[in-house]
């Protein structure tokens, strides 16, 4: 029986060979014959000359260590495609857009036992959230908690179904596929050959149903065109695109911003596209000149009022969300903090076909106020039936603080949780949706963090109707609303909120249903004045002076 041996294998794109495939200042050796090499391959050839490793001069070792780097690279042509397998670290000697991204992947889950799954690598885009999950046994996917709407697949490995056990018995699939296998070098256009049907195959489809709702783009091609797209919307001034900064940030604190890499800008007390419009605008920035370079290399800085920086600046490009369609609108594509993501125009119904339904008309008034806590304070004044319980906690005693809601509400002899948000930004949303459901499983679960939600109502409630606000916490009967505060069309519905942010709305409601609680959407309406951006408030002349000095200091 032949030795079972490690392959890495990748698919050029069309067009992509030998020829064209590497970058030019690769190290690699093309002036190679192997004796067994297939036929019409060739073989390029990474041999780094030896050097001592860094810990022998480290700990003083006097034998004469020595370590070198080897490497190959076997381009086979293969059905008007090529191949390219690799051994050893050599796969960054590639162009970035002569490779299929999806085709390990896409192969893996063509191939897959879905019953003998062993690990996963996993991102949830909403935080960057990485990671990667083993399992002792073969199991399906349920045991990777990989949740098909709010989770993208990175990487599977498994072992491969019975009908494919003569080609390989393990598979890992990213942007390459690696396996193991016993074929002989004559063998190997063969088994690439049924790679390459395994990659056109849509198999994955019934036994990984709905798996890649949404994807990340990877294909340097692909993005390019989409990076021209978000530059047309630029140019036209759009406000289909939203700036946020990619981070969450707390209104609680004083929060200012302006604008650099055109020139100076202006101090604004909120964040939307319409401001870094403005700002190209006194800058006399040509629009028609802008290019990926200007989104990149333009800032947004979070200030004081005075427009002194905090130290906190990020990348235009890195701030902008924009959803957008190639291919005659078959296919929506998603920027969100930098990254592009490809989403099944399937998924994006099903998310309004969920979310829609859940959306309603506010009992809440307008929004005309400096801020959310401004607002809950006066909405509380307003009336008998509901409390403000904007900052407080329920959280048990030494863990991290947890609003209840902001707002309290009694009606009909049940407690209305309202949790209200400035914004349909998408960090700011997920955290309100994160906010709510944390808080009703507080309730839910722990009796200390009842006892305090009791506390507070009964502190706050009006006297003779004590008994009456609190009986709903007794009874653990339950609505939640989420309030965002918006200019935008409430007749949208779901559409008013950033794709990351519908995924997490659906995850939350879906959290909530499982718990029987009643739950909604409502959008308020932002009647407050757009204020004018400030100058910045200059330094002192001996103070700026002294400021410069330290600068140069620094600099030197």
């Amino acid at each position: 029986m032949s030795k079972s041996r490690s392959f890495s294998i990748y698919l050029l794109k069309e067009g992509f060979d030998a020829s064209n495939a590497l970058k030019d200042n690769h190290k690699l050796d093309a002036e190679v014959v192997g004796e067994n090499l297939p036929e019409g391959s060739s073989l390029y050839i990474l041999d780094t000359p030896p050097t001592a490793p860094w810990w022998k001069g480290y700990f003083g070792i006097q034998e004469p260590l020595t370590q070198s780097l080897k490497g190959a690279i076997i381009f086979l042509p293969v059905a008007n495609r090529t191949f390219a397998i690799t051994f050893g670290h050599v796969y960054h000697n590639f162009h970035e857009a002569s490779y299929e991204y999806d085709f390990g992947l896409r192969v893996t889950l063509n191939c897959l036992d879905p019953e003998k799954l062993k690990s996963t690598d996993i991102l949830e885009p909403s935080g960057a959230k990485r990671q990667r999950t083993q399992v002792p046994i073969d199991s399906d996917l349920t045991f990777f908690d990989f949740d098909r709407d709010t989770t993208i697949l990175k990487s599977l490995t498994g072992k491969v179904r019975a009908e494919y056990k003569g080609l390989f018995g393990h598979a890992t699939g990213a942007s390459n596929i690696r396996i193991s296998s016993d074929v002989t070098p004559e063998g190997l256009p063969g088994l690439c050959e049924q790679l390459l049907d395994l990659y056109s195959s849509e198999t994955y489809k019934v036994n990984f149903p709905d798996i890649q709702n949404i994807s990340p783009v990877r294909d340097p091609g692909t993005i390019a065109l989409l990076n021209v797209r978000l530059l047309d919307a630029v140019k036209a001034k759009s406000f289909d695109l939203a700036l946020s900064a990619p981070k969450i940030l707390d209104y609680h604190d004083e929060l200012w911003a302006t604008f650099s890499g055109a020139g100076s800008g202006l101090v604004y007390d909120d964040i939307f596209i319409g401001r870094y419009y403005e700002y190209l605008e006194i800058c006399e920035v040509d629009f028609n000149a802008i290019d990926n370079d200007t989104l990149k290399n333009h800032c947004l800085v979070l200030t004081n009022e005075d427009g002194e920086a905090r130290g906190e600046r990020y990348s235009i490009y890195k701030c902008l969300v924009f959803d957008t369609t190639l291919n005659s609108a078959k296919q929506t594509y998603h920027l969100c903090e930098g990254n592009w993501y490809l989403v099944e125009n399937d998924f994006v119904t099903r998310l309004s076909t969920y979310l829609d339904p859940l959306c309603a008309a506010t009992t809440l008034p307008n929004f005309n106020h400096e801020d959310e806590g401004e607002f809950n304070k006066a909405v509380a004044a307003t009336g008998t039936a509901i409390l403000c319980l904007d900052k407080t906690s329920i959280a048990p005693a030494g863990q991290k603080a947890v609003e209840p809601c902001d707002l309290y509400e009694l009606k009909n002899g049940q407690a209305i949780l309202h949790h209200v948000k400035i914004s349909t930004l998408s960090a700011q949303l997920s955290h309100l949706f994160n906010q709510g459901t944390n808080s009703i499983h507080l309730l839910r679960d722990d009796d200390e963090s009842r006892k305090r939600l009791t506390g507070l109502v009964e502190e706050k409630a009006p006297a003779g109707n004590v008994a009456d606000f609190t009986a709903p916490i007794a009874a653990d009967n339950f609505k939640i609303v989420f309030g965002v505060v918006t200019h935008k069309n409430p007749a949208a519905k779901s559409a008013n909120l950033p794709l990351f942010s519908r995924i997490s709305l659906m995850r939350a409601m879906k959290d909530m249903k499982r718990m029987g609680i009643d739950a909604e959407l409502c959008f308020i309406k932002d009647d407050s004045v757009t204020t004018a951006g400030k100058v910045k408030k200059r330094k002192p002349r001996a103070k700026k002076q002294a400021d410069d000095g330290i600068e140069e200091a620094e600099a030197a």
